[in-house]
């Protein structure tokens, strides 16, 4: 196959400039409509501003926090964020190091809260004050099987980072430490992928008996 006939092949990603005439809502961004809106974000937000879609997102945000650790600058960060984004947490937060690979997040960060604690003390500190239980997520010996334990609806899960996992000083303040239920030869999965499975865990327990069946 040529390049040529691939490129002709390949599906564009959203939309087009808006038919005229233009909607005059303040939520609409004028070079969106004029250009076209080929960002990754559902056909409900095709040409709406950011800030017009956060405003909207932090509407509805569940009170569920993702909180991961950052002291080697993991790559499953991007992951993470972007899972929360499609579950739409409260906020997502990064323990230790402030910069982080934003690749895999594709972008996702601009419309979700992200805070940053530079210790694990300063992110306890913080998930006290907001009287939110830590939550560990790790295959640890004393581990409890996530799909076999009530989450809390208010909480913040926390996860490790790629080899070591969770580190002892988040072991040692977590009021629990939840494992998922593996069939393999590895020891772990990846905290992109654990975030996803979790991040579901709770919304299947606290949300989708809130969403009308069609």
């Amino acid at each position: 196959m040529t390049e040529a006939h691939s490129a002709e092949d390949k599906p564009e990603v959203g939309v087009g400039p808006h038919p005229l005439p233009w909607p005059t809502e303040d939520h609409f961004d004028p070079e969106l409509l004029a250009e076209g809106d080929r960002r990754n974000v559902v056909d409900q937000y095709r040409y709406w501003t950011r800030e017009a879609i956060v405003a909207d997102l932090d509407a509805s945000r569940s009170p569920l926090h993702i909180a991961i650790e950052n002291w080697e600058h993991d790559f499953n960060i991007g992951t993470v964020v972007r899972n929360a984004n499609a579950f739409n947490t409260a906020g997502v937060h990064i323990i230790g190091k402030r910069r982080w690979n934003k690749r895999g997040a594709m972008v996702t960060d601009r419309y979700h809260h992200v805070q940053h604690h530079h210790t694990v003390d300063a992110f306890i500190a913080w998930a006290d004050a907001e009287q939110l239980p830590v939550i560990g997520i790790d295959n640890l010996p004393g581990s409890v099987a996530i799909e076999h334990t009530q989450l809390p609806e208010a909480c913040v899960l926390v996860f490790g980072q790629e080899g070591p996992g969770l580190s002892k000083a988040i072991r040692d303040r977590s009021a629990l430490t939840c494992s998922i239920a593996q069939f393999g030869s590895t020891r772990s999965i990846n905290a992109g992928v654990a975030s996803g499975i979790a991040m579901h865990t709770w919304v299947v327990q606290h949300q989708l008996n809130k969403i009308p069946r069609s």
